[in-house]
């Protein structure tokens, strides 16, 4: 009786129509969480690997992921809950609705951290890393729908020099936001935020392409014998999102891992 009841509720636009399902490219830090967080994997040679179906549709940044939604009613992804709009829907997800409080009570489970990731050290980055954790920085975070996890009083050492930071798209636009603010504080300074994945980003440190890395998952094992080092910027949480004409308000756990492994295809066969 329950799924007949939820299936009256989605019938009227969604009962005849497939899940147009995205997901993100293997290099995101934010693919790499969600499929952790919904077990969407499978074990080879002993191994867990991603199981995302490859019937599933990739995009390449959280932006694409936005607008492809924006513009499908059928559409269905995952992005970071600070990238959220008023063009999208946020699911719930196993009836608990995807908010800062929830995030901070942990009753809103899908969450993960942000992280910066160096391999050399400077003065420099020192010093835009201990304003990073400064009161300043913690608005700034905060204002974006990020939760903050370090909060103190800050002065600049006015150090000159250029920093580059390369990686995650979900952390791009706080990043720079932040990279914007410490520069009018140390006019000295000179940074450049470049996005493109998780991956991207410890690779280009690793390669000395760049000195900070944006990793929106935890770093690998074999990234941090390779020598990286990293610190939290901020938590954040993944959201599911459909299109506002949509008329899911939420998903279970296991509905979403069903999708996203391509064993649901249908809005019809979603079940509470």
């Amino acid at each position: 009786m329950r799924k007949i009841a939820f299936l009256s509720l989605v019938a009227s636009c969604l009962l005849a129509n497939p899940i147009n399902a995205i997901t993100r490219e293997e290099g995101s830090g934010t693919r790499s969480v969600f499929v952790e967080l919904f077990d969407i994997s499978k074990e080879i040679k002993g191994k867990k690997v991603d199981n995302i179906s490859p019937k599933i549709a990739v995009t390449n940044s959280t932006g694409v992921v936005i607008t492809s939604v924006k513009n499908d009613k059928f559409a269905l992804g995952y992005i970071s809950l600070g990238a959220l709009n008023e063009d999208l829907k946020a699911l719930n997800i196993d009836n608990v609705k995807p908010n800062i409080e929830n995030i901070k009570n942990n009753s809103y489970k899908i969450s993960r951290d942000f992280n910066l990731a160096i391999i050399k050290q400077s003065d420099l980055i020192n010093d835009f890393f201990e304003y990073l954790k400064s009161n300043e920085a913690n608005k700034i975070i905060s204002d974006l729908k990020y939760i903050p996890l370090e909060s103190k009083e800050f002065k600049s050492k006015q150090l000159s020099g250029e920093l580059i930071i390369q990686g995650s798209s979900s952390i791009s636009a706080l990043m720079q936001k932040l990279a914007n603010a410490y520069m009018q504080i140390n006019k000295n300074a000179k940074i450049k935020v470049l996005t493109s994945d998780s991956s991207m980003g410890i690779s280009s440190i690793i390669n000395n392409i760049a000195d900070i890395a944006m990793v929106s998952r935890d770093l690998k094992q074999s990234e941090l014998e390779k020598g990286l080092k990293s610190m939290v910027l901020a938590k954040d949480a993944i959201v599911i999102i459909v299109n506002k004409e949509n008329p899911l308000n939420n998903l279970s756990s296991k509905n979403i891992k069903d999708i996203y492994e391509g064993k649901i295809i249908n809005y019809k066969d979603l079940s509470e």
